[in-house]
């Protein structure tokens, strides 16, 4: 039986993180002319190029993206055994790399990673803070945090706890257009939009099995919930927002709920890890440490506590 080319296919990974030959060979200690020769034997093995090559620029084949996307799962498994390996002999140490939202990471997220920090001082913690949605597996997390009705995927998922969403508009934007009182009346008022969440605003009157979607359509759109709020606030439309966005504004007059006798669709604080089940041993306790500590912090109180500090700016936060 022929064994499979596990440094070739481990060396091409590489070159598809790094986007070049050069940049590859200086991250893991090889020279560009080894990494050159792994390509071009795993090239001849497969049957088909993985790369369009020019003097300027290296790109990715597009036959070659699942490859691509193998390559990655099988450097991140082999790396993960010889760490669990070296782990299981001392302490935790090494590095985690972490994605999580914005806002929510940084007043949620960031206390409880210095707590554990400082309960293991061998470890280093990378933590990446966006509203975009990022490529776990290509882009080489360990784990991410994110706000969200998930689709399927191949990514591992842990629901950590529900996360409420709210119709909210300002007193005076209601003032000068009226309240909505069935969702079929939001098509006539300006939506303000959260980028990140894809296709309908999706609603379903409680206690019955009626159901209403609504495509949201304004003057402004953007992959940051928070990024809405000074609209919201300044009477310029109506948006759907998590509680914990919008909880201080709300608890304060400054915003109002509206359909409350309609449901959103439900979404949820989740934990994804990449597809393979092995983890170094790090990980494993990060994961852990958070999937308790974060049970709790999804309520509405808790979040908008948190979440919003300072009264008169508008708070940070995921969708």
């Amino acid at each position: 039986m022929r064994l499979p080319d596990l440094e070739a296919w481990a060396i091409f990974a590489a070159v598809v993180e790094h986007r070049s030959f050069s940049g590859a060979a200086d991250a893991i200690g090889l020279s560009k002319a080894t990494v050159s020769k792994a390509i071009a034997r795993l090239e001849r093995q497969l049957g088909q190029s993985l790369f369009h090559r020019t003097s300027r620029r290296l790109a990715l084949a597009e036959a070659a993206r699942p490859l691509a996307e193998r390559a990655a799962r099988i450097l991140a498994e082999a790396r993960a055994a010889e760490e669990e390996a070296r782990d299981a002999g001392v302490g935790l140490a090494g590095r985690i790399r972490i994605a999580a939202p914005l806002g929510f990471g940084v007043v949620n997220v960031a206390p409880l990673l210095a707590e554990f920090l400082a309960a293991h001082p061998g470890i280093e913690i990378d933590l990446d803070l966006s509203d975009a949605r990022v490529d776990i597996v290509a882009q080489g997390f360990d784990l991410a945090l994110r706000i969200a009705d998930l689709p399927d995927s191949s990514l591992r998922s842990r629901r950590l706890c529900g996360v409420s969403a709210h119709t909210v508009a300002s007193p005076a934007y209601l003032a000068a257009h009226g309240t909505p009182a069935h969702p079929s009346e939001l098509t006539g008022h300006r939506l303000l939009a959260y980028a990140n969440t894809t296709g309908p605003w999706r609603f379903r009157r409680s206690g019955a099995a009626e159901e209403v979607a609504v495509r949201p359509e304004g003057p402004l759109i953007s992959n940051s919930g928070e990024a809405l709020v000074p609209a919201l606030l300044a009477g310029l439309g109506i948006a759907r927002l998590p509680g914990f966005v919008v909880g201080r504004h709300l608890a304060g007059g400054a915003l109002v709920a509206i359909l409350g006798d309609w449901e959103p669709a439900a979404i949820g604080l989740h934990l994804l890890t990449p597809p393979s089940p092995l983890r170094p041993a790090r990980v494993e306790a990060l994961i852990a440490f958070l999937a308790q500590r974060l049970r709790d912090p999804c309520s509405d109180h808790r979040l908008a506590d948190a979440v919003h500090a300072p009264a008169d700016l508008p708070p940070p936060a995921d969708g």
